[in-house]
């Protein structure tokens, strides 16, 4: 063995944020470890989160944001293998086994699989008309029929969907927006804030339509026909199915690791085998109210990090606030905590203009935060929940004073 390498082998499966944060975390960690990254894509790892704005509008391609920087996951010396799509873990052997019968032998595996779009029945995967936004393939395609489109649907009133949305008006596009829900975001803000951004989308001309049941979905000459409950049809040349995703969990249950709507893993991101670490949208974790899945950019890339470095052979512990951001038109959207699992007190801060802020609040404790065009109060916030400050309800709704100056008093 050569001087100054542990020989210790490092597979990392999957190519986003989880993944590649973990393969370089892990060299870090064991810098004589051989640690090797495979994805199933033909690319260089990359950002995620322009997909569905400024690659659908035209002004940024994927490669323009990769994930490990301009030097690409190489200069973090790290073997990328593309086009690897594992289907199976061979535990005994302690290989990794391709599509195409490649065996990768691991001293220690991170499973970062990520996630899976969910498939509406009455949209499948490939009909003409109907996309899906996963990937950097998924954008470009889109991104050539959005701009020729006259009349887009997207299905679906979440994160993703309201993104599209809103880079389909920024060119032009006429659109509508169906969801199911009695009303959107259901899962991240209150009710006063969603109202506060479907107004936002419907003076931009988005045809926002909540409580919106499809019933039936046919081709027509123009394209396809929407019906949705009550018999109206809405008509058009492209549908946007955005409903959301499910954790990409079958290598792992295959291999008989534990697995319930995620691959299961302790506070160390190590599975259920003890070799075996996973993080990023595949894995449920624990957190305060239990066992949960989080389907985020900052998340991935945090959890994906420890596991890295654990399965290096550190024994950290992962810990996270969880948080989410979303740019719609002018508006960035954020989030950041944890929701309590029962209704605590709620505060909202009147802002001026196209801003806002509004807390939930548990035992003088802030809890979960979320702004619009509120950048610096919500980094405020993140520390408030971190270093579990307490706070004053009366100083969180007076807009005159700043976050901040919480931080500051807490220190003094």
């Amino acid at each position: 063995m050569a001087e100054g390498q542990s020989g210790k082998r490092i597979v990392v499966v999957g190519g986003g944020p989880a993944g590649v944060l973990a393969a370089i975390e892990a060299k870090r960690a064991d810098p004589g470890a051989q640690v090797l990254l495979l994805t199933d894509e033909a690319c260089e790892p990359y950002e995620k989160p322009p997909l569905s704005k400024a690659v659908l509008t035209g002004k940024a391609l994927p490669e323009h944001a990769l994930i490990a920087g301009a030097g690409g996951v190489a200069a973090q010396n790290v073997v990328l293998e593309r086009t690897a799509v594992v289907t199976a873990i061979d535990r005994t052997a302690r290989e990794v086994i391709a599509i195409d019968e490649r065996r990768y032998p691991y001293d220690a595996l991170v499973l970062a699989t990520g996630s899976l779009v969910r498939e509406l029945p009455q949209f499948p995967i490939g009909m003409t008309g109907v996309h899906y936004l996963r990937n950097e393939a998924d954008a470009r395609a889109l991104g050539v029929v959005l701009g020729q489109s006259k009349n887009l649907v997207v299905v679906g009133g979440g994160l993703i969907g309201l993104e599209v949305a809103a880079s389909a008006r920024e060119l032009g596009v006429r659109t509508t927006v169906l969801e199911v829900a009695p009303r959107i975001l259901a899962r991240v803000c209150d009710e006063d804030t969603a109202a506060f951004i479907v107004n936002e989308h419907r003076r931009r001309g988005v045809d926002l339509r909540t409580g919106a049941t499809i019933t039936g979905v046919d081709a027509t000459r123009d394209g396809i026909g929407v019906t949705i409950e009550g018999g109206e049809i809405v008509s058009a040349d492209l549908v946007v199915v955005g409903t959301g995703v499910k954790p990409n969990d079958a290598l792992a249950a295959v291999a008989r690791l534990a697995t319930d709507n995620g691959i299961i893993v302790d506070e160390q991101c190590r599975t259920s085998d003890p070799t075996i670490f996973a993080a990023g949208d595949a894995v449920r974790f624990p957190a305060p109210h239990g066992l949960v899945r989080l389907e985020n950019w900052r998340h991935a890339l945090d959890q994906g990090a420890v596991a890295g470095r654990n399965a290096a052979g550190a024994r950290e512990t992962y810990r996270t606030v969880p948080s989410f951001w979303s740019e719609q038109y002018d508006l960035y959207i954020q989030g950041v905590g944890w929701p309590p699992a029962q209704p605590g007190v709620r505060i909202r801060r009147p802002l001026s203009g196209k801003s806002l802020l509004a807390f939930e609040l548990g035992d003088g404790f802030l809890l979960y935060a979320m702004g619009i065009n509120a950048q610096r109060d919500l980094a405020a916030a993140r520390r408030l929940i971190e270093r579990r400050i307490q706070v004053d309800a009366a100083a969180l709704s007076d807009p005159n004073r700043p976050l901040a100056s919480m931080l500051k008093a807490s220190a003094g």
